[in-house]
């Protein structure tokens, strides 16, 4: 008999069918896979971050208007049907709606101890080599400019103005990738960001040269 993390893998896969490649069941595989390997260092509810790992994009606000309620309405409806108990359904919704980069200045003031987990591996799939190819990945997607020498980073961004940004993809670096080194909350999630922080900072410099033809 199945379990519901497999019937959480089956659903996930089938919904994120299509989907940006950057934001696609991979990207969900990497979070989920990076999640269990923090899980591994702390006294946490398992299947919590589990769940919140595979749920956590699956319909990622930015491809649906800007719109936070959709996820939380599909996976509150998935966990039902699954006869997942409401409590590990509230503790699931909670990860959800509170794991996003954009929404860091209205975080909880003391979160949970599985919403740092996933938060942590979905930052970790958002830097090093994974994370310089998904930010190329979207701002095709986009059409953004790569690079415009004139452009600078816009480091006080409100989450409305971070939402509707179409700025180049280095100065999403700066704005983002970059910052996410210092914001990790566990042990093992700030030990495996460094080397990937690194990795991003020889990229940048090895960009600039080449584009100025140095």
């Amino acid at each position: 008999m199945k379990s519901t993390i497999d019937n959480t893998v089956a659903f996930v896969k089938e919904k994120l069918e299509g989907a940006e490649a950057g934001h696609d069941w991979f990207h969900i595989e990497r979070v989920w896979k990076l999640s269990k390997k923090i899980a591994e260092t702390e006294d946490c509810d398992q299947e919590v971050v589990e769940l919140s790992a595979l749920l956590h994009d699956i319909a990622d606000p930015k491809f649906h208007n800007g719109d936070e309620t959709i996820a939380p309405k599909i996976s509150r409806a998935f966990l039902e049907e699954q006869n997942v108990p409401n409590e590990t359904v509230e503790k699931v919704l909670y990860i959800i709606e509170n794991i996003s980069f954009k929404n860091r200045s209205n975080a909880p003031a003391d979160p949970s101890l599985e919403l740092q987990i996933v938060q942590d591996a979905d930052r970790i799939d958002a830097i090093g080599a994974i994370g310089i190819a998904r930010t190329f990945n979207f701002g095709g997607f986009k059409n953004n400019p790569m690079y415009d020498p004139e452009a600078q980073p816009n480091l006080g961004m409100s989450k409305e103005e971070y939402k509707k940004s179409n700025g180049t993809t280095i100065n999403h670096f700066y704005e983002k990738l970059l910052l996410l080194k210092n914001l990790m909350n566990t042990e093992k999630g700030k030990k495996m960001a460094e080397e990937r922080h690194d990795y991003m900072l020889n990229f940048l410099d090895q960009f600039y040269k080449e584009w100025n033809v140095d």
